[in-house]
Formats: C-alpha cells, sequence, structure tokens
C-alpha cells in the first residue's frame, strides 16, 4: 500500500552550464535542449522545513542529489548519487531514500525514469545554510556548492521565473550564479561561477 507523505522546505541547484541554463529556458521544450558544456553535472540540495511520511516526521532533514547527463536532460541515461541526512534514523532514512529516489512519487519521481544508473545512497552529514539571497551546503569531504541570486532592480530582491522547474513546478525559480565541487564514485566536477536557481518547494505524494 502506497504511503501519504508531503513536505516543505526549500531547493538550490547549481548546473555546469553557462549562465542561463538551455535546459529551462530556451524555445525548445524543457529539457531538450543541449546543455552548453555538452554533458550535464548538476546537483541539486533540499531541506525540510516541515514533513512527514506517513506517521514519520523529516523536519529539519536534508538531502542532496548528484547527476551527471551525456547529453540533454530529456534523452536520459542519468547517473544519480543521493545522499541523505546522517541525522536521520532509519525510519526517516528509509523514508528520504522513497522520496529522493522518486520511488515514492512526486517530482522526483516525475524525472526517475530518466535515471539509467544509481551510483549510490549514502548517509552524510549534510550542512544546509540560508541567508538572505544566498544558500549553500556541504558534504565534508564529497561536496560543496552555493549561491547567489542575481539582484533585482528592487533593493534585496531576486529575479524570479515562473513554471519552469520540474522540482519546484508550482512556484517561481530564482535565478542565480553558482558554484560547487564534487567528488565522488570515481567522479569530479568544478562548477565554480555558473548557472544556479533556488526556490520554495511544497511536494507531496501517495
Amino acid at each position: 500500500m502506497a504511503t501519504n507523505w508531503q513536505l516543505t522546505g526549500d531547493y538550490f541547484e547549481n548546473c555546469n552550464c553557462d549562465f542561463i541554463c538551455p535546459c529551462l529556458f530556451s524555445a525548445n521544450p524543457q529539457m531538450t535542449s543541449a546543455p552548453t558544456q555538452g554533458a550535464c553535472e548538476v546537483a541539486l540540495a533540499f531541506h525540510i522545513d516541515r514533513g512527514a511520511y506517513g506517521g514519520v516526521a523529516l523536519d529539519g532533514l536534508n538531502a542532496v542529489v548528484a547527476i551527471r547527463t551525456p547529453a540533454a536532460m530529456g534523452e536520459g541515461n542519468w547517473s544519480a548519487a543521493i545522499y541523505l541526512d546522517d541525522c536521520a534514523n532509519d525510519g526517516q532514512r528509509d523514508a528520504l531514500q522513497a522520496i529522493f529516489s522518486g520511488a515514492a512519487g512526486g517530482p522526483v519521481g516525475a524525472v526517475a525514469p530518466l535515471i539509467s544508473t544509481v551510483l549510490g545512497v549514502k548517509s552524510a552529514p549534510i550542512n544546509f545554510r540560508k541567508d538572505g539571497l544566498r544558500r549553500s551546503v556541504e558534504i565534508p569531504g564529497v561536496m560543496t556548492m552555493a549561491i547567489s541570486a542575481i539582484p533585482s532592480g528592487a533593493p534585496g530582491a531576486e529575479i524570479w521565473a515562473s513554471n519552469v522547474s520540474p522540482f519546484a513546478a508550482s512556484v517561481s525559480l530564482a535565478v542565480g550564479e553558482a558554484s560547487s565541487t564534487w567528488q565522488d564514485y570515481g567522479m569530479r566536477w568544478d562548477n565554480s561561477g555558473k548557472n544556479g536557481h533556488y526556490a520554495p518547494i511544497n511536494w507531496s505524494g501517495n
């Protein structure tokens, strides 16, 4: 029997595309344009403010997904590494894995058919920070990532685009400049000064 779940919180991402990412912003259908570097290397960090998976509370937990695609994202053949908050107990870890692998449906479930290789699922210390127009995350020894929003004409305000991300489809997405380093599973990247976005998330599934 499927488990009802819901969560609210924040997410941000950084890819290796030059600003601005054609996967999300182009005249072509979403995720059908070629990444500016040929292949796509993107990390996504998630913080849950409030959440529950059945009777399991998920408040305050984090997750990170690192993805590499050999061509346009919509063509599939993604490789994905999943990192789950090591503060989670066994029940919470199982819930996070179901949600962020896509097994529980929701936004990740919608793109899960594009993933051909799950590199692994690990528990790790995930340090997620949110400060005004900046977001950052660190997995010691594995990843660092940060984004600063591109300011709009109004002081202290971001530039927002509506309905462009599969991970924040029902809300606007802030446009920013971001950087990340990642090394694991014999792979590595340095996406310094590249494209980034952040948004609130409100997910559910069953």
